[in-house]
């Protein structure tokens, strides 16, 4: 029988595009299935590669054996993520990103993973969770299976998301090897190889999903107005909606169980064991202050001092102290008000199933269900909780905390920018301090001025790459 799993080098085909103002040449492959048996039209993956290689030369000092292999993602809200391109103008996609990697010398592969939209030729829904990060993991075992016929190194693998689609970094990260996926794969017919990866580069991953809501009060609680945007109905453009601004204000309800959910992120807090640099437990008091606490105020305080020495002005944002040109003080509560909450109670699993992670824990029968037991117990519409051992799999602390056997990444870097209102600080402070703790290499910082985005630091992110690999 055929391996149908074997990349052919015949396949990449000379392509190039411009950058600032030169061009950058490069070999592409298009459309090439990952897995022998797919279920969805998505689970396909695009393969660049500097065209340097094909004549056996260096880029950026990389032969063709040692390049870096970056996997980009295109997840977003957990809807599915097509495989990317640097010519691609549809939404969504990363070009830009996925050229300056070309430029670096890097080779670049981007699958296709599938969401909770995502249906088969019946029309039968086939891409909630565990979809995306079965897909992703389906993909890295490709590249590796064919680590003897494409370039790049598959012992340096890097993958990188932004939001929905930094959790599924993260997550790759975090769960290579592990076993609860094993049974994932025979049917789609992945390759025979491993999943483990080399390094992380995740920006505002939202993640950790059981306990989101939980942190979302223990940062807002008190802050009882709030403001975002969200998709207009038909207004697609381009592949992407149109956004329109809504507020609304908490009701006595909506503040009670806000409360309910602060107190229960300072028994979550508390029970993972943390601890800074220098040793000092990082604890929360029934009242959300304590040692935690004080370790977001001086990431915020970098962040903010950082900006300060550039010249910016960080009274944008209320609650910083400036004496003498340092910032000396931060009233986190007077901050956290000017920067607005963005999400009702609970933040992410809604009591009447409208969030897209409430979809993202559906199945090919139920479209939506709650993810924690909170709101399962609040709901306010007819509802399932989805099973423990869907929900938990899906959050990279399982690994991290748990008795999970898996291979972790041994880099990270993890990005949230300081004026993100979409998940609170404490979900990627927790993922970083728990890596930390754990011996990684972890490089986080919270970006001044930064919201809900990602890859906009490209420069800094490659040389942190080529810092790891050259």
């Amino acid at each position: 029988m055929t391996d149908t799993l074997i990349f052919d080098s015949d396949w990449l085909t000379p392509e190039q595009i411009q950058l600032d103002g030169k061009t950058i040449n490069y070999l592409a492959a298009h459309d090439i299935q990952y897995v022998q048996h797919p279920v969805a039209a998505i689970q396909r993956l695009n393969v660049f590669v500097p065209a340097a290689y094909d004549n056996g030369w260096t880029a950026n000092a990389y032969p063709p054996d040692t390049a870096p292999i970056f996997m980009p993602n295109t997840v977003g809200g957990y809807f599915p993520g097509p495989a990317d391109d640097p010519t691609r103008t549809q939404w969504p996609n990363n070009a830009p990103t996925i050229k300056q990697a070309l430029k670096r010398g890097y080779v670049v592969i981007a699958a296709g993973l599938r969401g909770h939209t995502t249906v088969n030729e019946s029309g039968q829904r086939v891409g909630q969770a565990p979809a995306f990060i079965v897909d992703l993991k389906a993909a890295v075992r490709y590249v590796k299976y064919n680590q003897a016929r494409l370039p790049g190194n598959v012992q340096r693998i890097i993958t990188n998301g932004t939001s929905a689609g930094g959790a599924t970094s993260a997550l790759m990260g975090a769960s290579g090897k592990s076993k609860f996926f094993e049974g994932r794969f025979p049917s789609l017919g992945a390759a025979r190889a491993t999943d483990d990866i080399f390094a992380v580069s995740a920006y505002c991953p939202i993640h950790n999903l059981e306990h989101a809501d939980m942190a979302y009060e223990w940062q807002f609680n008190g802050i009882n107005d709030w403001n975002r945007s969200q998709p207009v109905a038909g207004s697609m453009k381009n592949g992407r909606p149109k956004f329109e601004s809504i507020t609304g204000t908490l009701s006595a309800n909506d503040q009670s169980l806000s409360a309910d959910l602060k107190r229960q992120f300072c028994d979550y807090l508390n029970g993972l064991q943390l601890h800074d640099a220098n040793g000092q437990a990082l604890t929360v008091s029934p009242d959300g202050t304590g040692t935690f606490q004080n370790y977001l105020v001086q990431l915020l305080t970098d962040s903010a001092q950082s900006a300060l020495d550039k010249g910016v002005d960080i009274h944008k944002y209320a609650g910083f102290t400036v004496t003498n040109g340092k910032v000396t003080g931060l009233d986190l509560k007077a901050y956290f008000t000017s920067l607005t909450r963005m999400k009702a109670v609970p933040a992410f699993d809604q009591l009447d199933l409208g969030s897209l992670e409430n979809r993202l824990f559906g199945d090919a029968t139920v479209l939506n269900r709650h993810f924690t037991s909170f709101s399962q117990e609040h709901t306010t519409v007819p509802a399932q909780l989805a099973e423990t051992e869907l929900v938990e799999p899906v959050n990279p602390l399982t690994y991290l905390t748990g008795n999970q056997s898996a291979k972790i990444a041994q880099h990270w870097r993890i990005r949230h920018g300081a004026a993100d209102r979409d998940t609170s600080f404490a979900i990627p402070i927790i993922l970083a301090t728990v890596l930390q703790n754990q011996g990684q290499d972890v490089d986080f910082a919270l970006p001044w001025d930064i919201p809900h985005s990602g890859d906009y630091d490209l420069g800094e992110l490659f040389a942190w790459i080529d810092g790891l690999c050259q």
